[in-house]
């Protein structure tokens, strides 16, 4: 069995984690093939990256009996597997969706958290687990939570590991949109597809601005706005934007 599966539908690129007896945790073997993945997915004829898993959980995490028997330094461990995949994640210049069809817990928490954009099924559950076995988050579980929630809320559900069902992440903001649990993946692909026809070059330098955002001054934003907004107007697609405005009809974004 392969660990991660990888599926294209036109600019649409799907990562499948696939241990669903374990509900997707990973191991050793999962890393490496889901860094190919997403290596695979900075392809620019690829418009939108979608990541879910495969079964009846999105991911539950690092598998506990694999992490028991690691001997060294955790860091070391942690800077050859999950930052690398989280980095790569950030990295891509199209969105990624999150698709969580079932419970993210963990790392899979973390996983779900780096990427853009997070769609869950009714039956998602989103657990931080680190704190009831002693841990701590990581694979920048802390950094994303506290941008998505806002510090307090963010540190009282971590420490806690209070268990969160979909709808509350909604309330939370934590997840833009539930979906029912039937046909789940078929509404995934429909708003893939949707990500995929807009203009992706604007939509990177988007996701580039509010990754800058986060720590930058007013006047270093806005002189970002403004280089990112001049690549912006040279592109095929905002001609094609305007032309379509003037002349009343829908635009066909082709990414450049």
């Amino acid at each position: 069995m392969t660990e991660v599966l990888t599926a294209r539908d036109g600019a649409v690129f799907t990562i499948t984690l696939n241990r669903p007896d374990a509900y997707n945790a990973f191991n050793r073997a999962v890393h490496p093939l889901l860094l190919d993945a997403l290596e695979e997915a900075a392809d620019p004829s690829i418009r939108a990256v979608v990541v879910t898993g495969a079964g009846k959980g999105f991911c539950a995490g690092q598998d506990i009996p694999e992490f028991n028997e690691l001997t060294g330094s955790i860091a070391d461990v942690l800077e050859q597997t999950y930052h690398r995949n989280v980095r790569a994640i950030r990295g891509l210049q199209k969105p990624v969706i999150a698709a969580v069809n079932g419970a993210a817990a963990g790392a899979g928490l973390s996983l779900a958290l780096a990427c853009d954009i997070r769609i869950a099924a009714e039956s998602a559950v989103f657990v931080p687990g680190f704190s009831g076995i002693g841990l701590v988050p990581d694979a920048g579980g802390t950094w994303f939570a506290g941008r998505l929630l806002g510090f307090s809320r963010a540190f009282e559900w971590m420490a806690t590991n209070r268990r969160l069902k979909a709808g509350e992440a909604l309330e939370w903001g934590l997840v833009s949109e539930v979906l029912p649990s039937e046909g789940f993946g078929e509404a995934i692909a429909e708003r893939a597809a949707a990500w995929a026809a807009m203009p992706t070059r604007a939509i990177a330098l988007t996701k580039q601005l509010f990754e800058h955002a986060h720590d930058a001054s007013l006047e270093s934003q806005l002189a970002l706005e403004a280089r990112s907004q001049e690549e912006a107007r040279a592109s095929a697609d905002h001609a094609e934007g305007v032309a379509a405005f003037i002349e009343k009809r829908p635009p066909s974004f082709g990414g450049a």
